[in-house]
């Protein structure tokens, strides 16, 4: 009897991910989302499109009963909740949404239910976090852990030199939330957009990084003494973004105007909508960079990860869909098997623990045009 795949969210990674399950011929692959637009994107044969409402509990545990694994791809504000009604039902997770709640509040539950949840399997969090994990269980004590990344248009046009794959609304809320940072040991928060370095690359030459909040579980999960995460952008857009932050432009408190009650952000992102939307068929490109150092018997290392990447126009999916989207299906064939069987709550940088798992990432990620490389080299000061 064939494997059943449930998708649930058919937006941007929605139909990346249904395509490359389809792929492999065994499997049955279903898309939910209550968009009717979104579901009629996806045009492939053998794939069933089914539209509901993903944040009615009863509609989606009826849902999800007749799958085998889901993978939960909802927007951020459904995904804790939409996690937790998946693991009550019984069905193994591979999460996406990307929401604000910790994940670990459901390990109990998961582990009663005998379920299998990898959460924030996608590329940052996601591969960073697991090639992270990696790099740490290669050192006996971890100095520095570094994760630049981020996602950019191909061709760079003024002002902005940027192009949103999520929305403007989600985008903003990046640039407004205290980043948390781990420095000497201790968690602690700066303003995003601060403490810009200048790195360079070799397919885009020099991007700018910029403070973020976006090492979510790391912070709890790695012991290194210092930890960041900065987000990459072309040079000279933090001052653009911090502008327009200085000057009230993301407030959420309502104005009076013209006798209706609008804030600021809804405005600013009703602007930048059309400026900062990735047209069909416009090139967008990932670029991430991890830096891992630390000692292994008594010598300094360091752990280099590269990943850069581009829109493909033979299938018409954008880099940020394929990164992101490509590392969520190879963790449901990792389900499929069984190279991972423990239940509960699981995140990346505990699968980066286990060199098979790793291997079994990268080779799937190359196999579809992704490809990471890693060096490891000796270094000589390491303050651990």
């Amino acid at each position: 009897m064939d494997t059943k795949i449930l998708i649930l969210g058919a937006g941007l990674v929605g139909r990346p991910m249904a395509l490359d399950l389809h792929k492999d011929g065994s499997l049955k692959i279903a898309v939910a989302d209550i968009n009717k637009v979104s579901l009629q994107k996806i045009t492939e044969e053998g794939i069933l499109k089914i539209k509901t409402d993903l944040s009615d509990e009863s509609e989606l545990k009826a849902l999800v009963a007749d799958y085998d694994i889901i993978m939960n791809a909802v927007p951020g504000s459904l995904g804790f909740k939409t996690l937790r009604w998946c693991i009550e039902a019984g069905k193994d997770v591979v999460d996406i949404a990307f929401y604000p709640e910790d994940p670990f509040e459901l390990d109990e539950l998961a582990k009663e239910k005998g379920v299998r949840a990898i959460c924030d399997m996608g590329v940052a969090p996601g591969m960073s976090n697991l090639l992270a994990g990696y790099a740490a269980s290669r050192l006996n004590e971890v100095e520095e852990i570094a994760i630049y990344v981020g996602g950019l248009p191909k061709v760079r046009t003024k002002p902005w030199e940027y192009k949103a794959v999520f929305s403007p609304a989600d985008v903003i809320e990046e640039y407004t939330r205290p980043a948390r940072l781990v420095e000497h040991g201790q968690i602690i928060t700066k303003p995003p957009l601060t403490e810009i370095e200048l790195l360079e690359f070799d397919q885009v030459g020099t991007l700018e990084a910029f403070n973020s909040d976006g090492l979510r579980t790391l912070m709890f999960t790695l012991n290194a003494r210092q930890m960041k995460e900065k987000t990459l952008r072309y040079p000279g857009y933090a001052e653009k973004i911090e502008l327009l932050a200085d000057n009230g432009f993301f407030e959420t408190e309502e104005l009076d105007i013209s006798g209706r009650l609008v804030s600021p952000l809804e405005i600013t992102s009703k602007l930048l909508f059309d400026q900062w939307k990735l047209q069909p068929g416009e090139a967008d490109l990932t670029v991430m960079r991890i830096i891992v150092e630390g000692k292994y018997k008594g010598e300094g290392v360091r752990y280099t990860f590269d990943l850069y990447d581009e829109y493909d126009p033979e299938s018409d999916i954008h880099s940020m869909a394929r990164t992101t989207g490509y590392s969520a299906t190879i963790a449901v064939r990792m389900l499929l098997r069984c190279l991972f069987t423990t239940p509960g709550i699981t995140v990346p940088e505990y699968l980066g623990k286990n060199r098979q798992i790793v291997d079994f990432f990268l080779d799937g990620l190359k196999e579809r045009g992704v490809v990471y490389t890693m060096k490891s080299e000796k270094i000589e000061r390491v303050s651990v």
